[in-house]
């Protein structure tokens, strides 16, 4: 399914007058160098193809002759067509035999040439340079030491007076367009023969790829699909990729639609996984988009994530644009294994419902906050609050592919989520926003899937009629917070610093005490009115409490996490103006009448 849909994309891409994706035989690769030479061979200058973007420097990429899979130790017996990197060309480093083996290979490689190519000007000159010990004048161009610099640089030729490589030019293109069915695979320096059989992507009966082309995620490129030889993957005397058999016009065309992809900007980088996406048919709106749902919003545009967020639910409302639409949607996560690239998750949907699941973990994650504190947060956020010291080597493995799945398929969050944000609270004694938000998000999640009448567990802002014991004890631990600051102004720490930890996972400990410590800070009241208040606030969330098991001898992680919305949700309730509480009142009772 997932070569399938990679095939289809680059069909589409194919098809498109407009796009610039390589066509079967071709890649498009960066090329930092071009040696210029005239057409009698004769060096004349070595060009940088770089461009400053930011703080890197950024090779131009040319559409050349297709690389191929080289690999074990007689690796360097396989070049490519008229370009490949500085050992090969230069054998640089001198003193190293790989380097020397690599150079001799295409030394070699330039005199096997069909003679329709050596007769062609530009490659006439590339041999002919190779004569006249073009190298040494090379290696003495200033420029020389940056192309030493750059690892496994690549390079090629352009004649003086042209504008591409001689790799470019029409008569190689001609050249690979018709011979890019007919290319013998080179694995370890044996030459194999042809294999035919069924192609498990298209169905049809073509010359099958043994090995498959490298796909380049991190820094080391690796295979999407691949089998060890004589590791025990062989199956009835077929080896490699003859186990799994897929045409190399297919091959070609899935391993290029997804480095075509992991170059464009339907890429993001989430956790260890590197994410592309990508529609059916067309170009839409929600693909331009998709990465500022989930990405951190850039320095010079802050608010690109909350405007995106507020686009998806006015779209879902009015039924408009992401509604409606129903062609496929995909998101493929992909991370760097040992051997192989691995998938970190593969999910197909519509655009409309993929839409909602989106939004609807954007409405979970709702929760009451301070003026300052943004509406939205990316993917990332949520990952750093969690973990330890908030630095992101520290996000639990796996943990961001397992979220990403959830939020797309509308799953329960991974457990490991609420888990990792009640052990930091209790670790660092703060409930912020972005973790009550994730607490909060986390258990209607898990309510929801349980019981799908069950909409909303928890509520944005506090809620005086849920009488879940963690929810109730986690109002009733704020209460007593704010007693105790309101009566000791100048306290440096609180009871929170000194029995959160205790609080939220076995009250039974502390509540006896904490209760009957409240009484001596309420007898420091100056204010009649201002005791009373507490004394109703505190009467009022008993009265939700069970008499038998007020203090339970223990809490579950779930109502742990409760404890940590009812205590965040009273603190927030106290700083709220009583205007704003009478008309937050005002409109729950406009919305209920209306109902």
């Amino acid at each position: 399914m997932i070569l399938q849909a990679l095939k289809e994309y680059y069909d589409r891409k194919v098809a498109d007058p407009d796009s610039d994706i390589a066509h079967e035989g071709f890649e498009r690769k960066q090329i930092p160098f071009l040696i210029v030479i005239d057409k009698n061979g004769t060096f004349i200058n070595l060009e940088d193809t770089r461009e400053i973007v930011g703080k890197k420097a950024i090779a131009k990429t040319f559409l050349v002759p297709r690389s191929k899979s080289r690999s074990g130790s007689r690796s360097y017996e396989t070049t490519f067509l008229l370009w490949d990197h500085i050992g090969y060309l230069f054998q640089y480093p001198e003193d190293d035999k790989k380097a020397k083996n690599q150079h001799q290979t295409w030394l070699r490689a330039l005199t096997e040439l069909p003679d329709e190519l050596k007769t062609n000007q530009g490659i006439s000159a590339i041999i002919k340079f190779y004569e006249s010990s073009g190298i040494e004048q090379v290696k003495k161009h200033p420029l020389w030491v940056e192309c030493t610099k750059a690892l496994s640089c690549n390079m090629t030729f352009k004649l003086a007076g042209e504008v591409m490589p001689i790799p470019c030019s029409l008569v190689v293109q001609e050249y690979v367009s018709k011979t890019a069915q007919s290319y013998p695979e080179n694995i370890e320096g044996e030459q194999e023969e042809k294999v035919f059989g069924r192609c498990l992507v298209t169905g049809e009966f073509a010359e099958i790829s043994r090995v498959h082309s490298d796909t380049r995620i991190s820094k080391d490129s690796k295979k999407l699909v691949g089998f060890q030889k004589n590791s025990g993957y062989d199956s009835y005397g077929k080896e490699q990729g003859y186990n799994a058999p897929v045409g190399k016009a297919a091959e070609f065309a899935y391993t290029t639609a997804l480095n075509t992809l992991l170059k464009s900007s339907s890429r993001m980088l989430v956790g260890d996984a590197v994410t592309v996406f990508w529609s059916e048919k067309k170009r839409s709106e929600f693909v331009e988009q998709f990465t500022y749902f989930f990405n951190e919003p850039p320095p010079d545009n802050p608010d690109r994530g909350v405007d995106a967020v507020k686009s998806l639910f006015k779209s879902l409302e009015t039924g408009a644009l992401y509604a409606k639409d129903d062609q496929k949607f995909y998101v493929l996560g992909l991370a760097p294994n040992n051997a192989r690239i691995a998938i970190r998750f593969w999910i197909v949907d519509t655009i409309a419902s993929m839409a909602k699941k989106i939004a609807q973990h954007f409405a979970d994650l709702q929760i009451v906050h301070g003026p300052r504190d943004r509406d939205v947060f990316s993917l990332f956020r949520l990952l750093i609050s969690i973990s330890i010291m908030g630095k992101s080597e520290n996000i639990p493995p796996n943990l961001a592919g397992e979220t990403m799945r959830a939020i797309l398929q509308g799953l329960p969050y991974p457990q490991t989520f609420l888990q990792a944000a009640v052990r930091r609270i209790r670790a660092e004694h703060e409930i912020t926003y972005i973790r009550a938000a994730l607490i909060k998000a986390c258990i209607n999640r898990i309510s929801r899937y349980k019981n799908s009448s069950i909409k909303e567990e928890l509520k944005m802002s506090l809620d005086e009629n849920n009488t879940n014991i963690g929810y109730r004890l986690g109002r009733l631990f704020a209460a007593l917070e704010k007693i105790q600051k309101d009566a000791n102004p100048g306290i440096n720490a609180t009871i929170r610093d000194r029995f959160y930890g205790a609080a939220s996972s076995t009250p039974v400990i502390v509540f006896g005490n904490l209760m009957r410590l409240k009484n001596h800070h309420l007898a420091k009241f100056g204010n009649p009115g201002h005791r009373v208040f507490f004394e109703k606030l505190l009467g009022g969330i008993m009265e939700g409490i069970d008499a038998k098991t007020a203090f339970p001898s223990h809490l579950s992680l779930d109502d742990q996490g409760r404890f940590a919305i009812g205590y965040y949700h009273q603190m927030q309730d106290f700083f709220i103006k009583k205007s704003d509480k009478n008309e937050s009142k005002q409109k729950g009772g406009n919305n209920e009448q209306s109902n």
